[in-house]
């Protein structure tokens, strides 16, 4: 009679000798995808909206929604760790990440919904209210998105076929985030029918039943192959040993830290740059020219003829515009995102990363050049940007599932979700930093939600924010990549060796 443990390690023997003969099928590809679709539609509200939402909507303080965003962030950031050590010795039939994807499914659905609710509570207890569910959802969201994110480096232990699910995944992500850039705040006024709050409340609600149902997608249609070929499992203290050796590593969570202060900064800033710098009229009559109000009128008259109710797209121009500026954003990062696998396969993910990171930067710092009145420019940036941060996103995650690859060729043992955890802690620490920049410039620089027209003082800094301030982050992560060692042949390498090794175990098995 076999103990259940014995069970467990015949199974992860057979996930072994799978690892490198099983490709991953374009529905477990898809699969997979659909978890991320799920989470970045609260993901990108957070990163996009939050500010937003709780200065404008629920009318909390900028200098204290600076400190929920970033004091949250930072709690939540700090649990990743903790959470990278659960994951990686959680053991079960299902095996060890996709468990924590079934369960924490409905709980981050309906804290996600609470957090985006307005209880009419003092403004000391909007406060409190705010803090303690924007804190619990980040944990939740730590508990659900380390294991799948630390998934994908246990899909397959092939290297190319890693980068195609790195595609797949992150075209689901821009998917999320052109729901949310583009068609949020049409969502929320359709849903609320006018009332912001409300519509708030009601989209939040079906984001919510959307995840779940995706995240249960993802826990079907998923399996885990890549395990370490230790015989004995490593303690915590060599895990973190490991870490620390881990020059890829900690190279890889600056550069996390770095993206996603810029991502967090300049997404949170331009909602107010539409509304407080662009001018109003010439946005308008960008629109105009454009044909994009004709387009919408002809979408009314063939809804309307088919007895259906008209698209509520926002009338005044500064919300068309940002909306119209992100869908630009995202449809052009997604055409980035299909050059992404061809260049990464030949010239390597490192060198690729560092060059479109770059090229995506200066189409940021030139926002601090464009006038008011510069509306064509501002979206032909965007775009130009979009289209070169594209060819990065896959990347970043596929180079942090290399590795984990690393430190299983370096140490002869793998911890895939400490190593992810500690990218998904520089990931909220970059989101909490840029979070709270949003807010804290704001309050810094004079913002009043009371007010129609900012001063010119409010209105640099909202500039500043979305171009130099922004900027910034991202050069200083194309410099880290000059440090950075897994280049394309180092990553064929440490392919073909453990590859070796795990053939090595399955011929002395007899497996």
């Amino acid at each position: 009679m076999t103990s259940s443990t014995d069970t467990l390690a015949a199974n992860d023997q057979q996930a072994r000798i799978t690892t490198d003969t099983e490709k991953l099928s374009v529905t477990e590809k898809v699969g997979y995808s659909l978890g991320d679709l799920a989470a970045n539609l609260i993901f990108q509200t957070l990163m996009t909206f939050l500010a937003f939402f709780y200065t404008d909507v629920y009318k909390i303080p900028a200098g204290a929604a600076a400190t929920i965003i970033f004091t949250g962030g930072i709690i939540g950031a700090f649990f990743n760790p903790v959470m990278g050590i659960i994951a990686d010795r959680t053991q079960t039939r299902w095996g060890k990440f996709r468990p924590w994807i079934l369960w924490t499914s409905i709980p981050f659905g309906v804290i996600a919904l609470l957090a985006f609710s307005t209880p009419a509570f003092s403004p000391e207890g909007k406060i409190i209210y705010a803090f303690v569910t924007y804190v619990i959802l980040v944990l939740v969201y730590s508990a659900n998105n380390l294991p799948y994110s630390a998934l994908s480096g246990v899909l397959t232990g092939n290297m190319a076929d890693r980068n195609s699910l790195s595609a797949y995944r992150f075209v689901a992500v821009m998917v999320a985030q052109f729901i949310i850039q583009a068609l949020l705040l049409p969502l929320v006024l359709i849903l609320g029918d006018g009332d912001k709050a409300v519509g708030f409340e009601n989209t939040m609600t079906l984001f919510a039943c959307v995840g779940i149902v995706f995240f249960l997608i993802t826990f079907i249609t998923t399996k885990e192959r890549v395990l370490t070929i230790a015989t004995k499992g490593s303690s915590i203290k060599e895990d973190i040993g490991d870490l620390v050796r881990n020059k890829p590593w900690a190279i890889m969570l600056v550069v996390t830290v770095l993206v996603f202060i810029t991502l967090s900064l300049k997404g949170g800033m331009y909602i107010f740059y539409f509304e407080h710098y662009l001018s109003d009229q010439h946005t308008a009559r960008f629109l105009e020219d454009i044909g994009f109000n004709a387009f919408i009128a002809g979408l009314n008259t063939v809804l309307t003829g088919m007895g259906l109710n008209e698209f509520l797209w926002p009338k005044d121009a500064a919300t068309s515009g940002f909306s119209l500026f992100n869908a630009g954003g995202i449809i052009c990062m997604i055409l980035g995102i299909g050059f992404s696998k061809f260049l990464a396969d030949r010239f390597g993910k490192r060198d690729v990363f560092a060059a479109a990171l770059f090229l995506s930067s200066l189409f940021i710092l030139v926002f601090y050049l464009f006038p008011p009145d510069a509306t064509g420019l501002v979206f032909l940036s965007q775009l130009l940007h979009g289209f070169f941060y594209g060819i990065t996103i896959p990347l970043l995650w596929a180079m942090i599932a290399d590795v984990a690859d690393y430190s299983e060729w370096k140490n002869h043992r793998r911890a895939t979700a400490i190593i992810f955890s500690a990218m998904i802690f520089g990931l909220k620490l970059g989101l909490s930093i840029g979070g709270a920049l949003v807010a804290g410039v704001l309050a810094h620089y004079g913002y009043d939600t009371e007010l129609t027209i900012q001063s010119a003082e409010t209105v640099n800094g909202i500039l500043l924010s979305v171009s130099l301030f922004a900027a910034l982050p991202f050069l200083l992560a194309v410099g880290c990549m000059f440090l950075y060692e897994i280049n394309k042949r180092k990553e064929i390498q440490i392919e073909h060796e453990l590859s070796s090794r795990r053939s090595a175990v399955q011929i002395q098995t007899g497996e």
